[in-house]
């Protein structure tokens, strides 16, 4: 842990919302709160070079100025620093969330539905870096209820019992903890194709594979649990799609946790699809933690 936390900056509501969420998510870690923008501004084509970044040079001033000024002035005692960087977006994002503990960033609102747009910048960040990335849309910052609503509801994790993940389950479970709040723990399972249709459907065996899949997510979370014994764990198993699980029980949840598989390979995708869907509809801010 490097003790900061950092948002990327914009001025869309968006990352007005991940700032508020990132002062927050410091406060409960108790370290400093980096906001940060970054755009190469050399490349307008709708004035001179020199007046553009002059021009878009004080417009980010401002904008890291204001936000500071607004988040110390509702979080007092936090500690604020600001960064102004004249690079490409995505890797000089990377290159921050590199020295800090998380990298927050705000994400598009799929029109009427609640939900994410992961756009380029994000999706880039999200493949460049192996630190946590939270992604924030716009409705999460509530105002006055916001601190509390932030620290006491729950953090909801996917968890696979076949190939369980320590980086996920040590985030998920480091949440719960500096929240005082409960942790849900999912796993989804599907039943044999020869078992769970028409007639050849039979509840006993349904119900034995359900007691099945029960009895591995417990033993995935027991020394979690011995790890952090004041962490209320809510353990729930379900038949269904992993995404659609994770996105039902995390509807009014304060944080998701997901992971995604550190790929040295340029091919192939980086963002398996149970990730790629919560990450596009979840209602809630959504952590992704990379991993092995």
């Amino acid at each position: 842990m490097t003790g900061r936390i950092a948002v990327g900056l914009d001025g869309s509501a968006e990352s007005l919302a991940a700032a508020h969420w990132a002062a927050r998510e410091a406060l409960l870690h108790g370290v400093p709160l980096d906001l940060v923008h970054s755009e190469e501004w050399s490349s307008s084509r709708d004035i001179s070079p020199v007046t553009s970044a002059e021009m878009r040079s004080q417009w980010a001033a401002s904008l890291l100025r204001d936000t500071a000024d607004e988040l110390r002035e509702r979080h007092p005692g936090l500690d604020v620093a600001t960064r102004s960087l004249d690079e490409r977006p995505a890797a000089s994002l990377a290159a921050v969330a590199a020295s800090a503990d998380m990298l927050v960033l705000g994400s598009r609102g799929l029109g009427t539905l609640a939900g994410f747009v992961l756009g380029s910048v994000g999706m880039a960040v999200i493949h460049m870096t192996e630190r946590p990335v939270v992604l924030v849309r716009a409705g999460e910052d509530a105002g006055a209820h916001a601190q509390g609503s932030h620290r006491h509801r729950e953090v909801l994790v996917g968890v696979d019992t076949d190939t369980p993940c320590d980086a996920l389950l040590a985030f998920a479970f480091e949440e719960a903890s500096r929240r005082s709040c409960t942790l849900r723990a999912v796993h989804s399972w599907t039943l044999p194709p020869l078992a769970g249709y028409g007639a050849a459907y039979d509840p006993r065996v349904h119900a034995q594979l359900d007691l099945s899949a029960r009895a591995a997510l417990d033993d995935v979370l027991k020394p979690w649990r011995a790890a952090y014994p004041t962490v209320d764990v809510a353990a729930h198993t379900a038949v269904g799609r992993a995404a659609g699980q994770l996105l039902e029980s995390g509807s009014e949840a304060g944080l998701i946790v997901v992971g995604r598989r550190i790929r040295r390979s340029s091919l192939g995708a980086h963002i398996g699809p149970v990730t790629h869907a919560v990450l596009h509809h979840a209602k809630a801010p959504v952590a992704v933690i990379a991993h092995a």
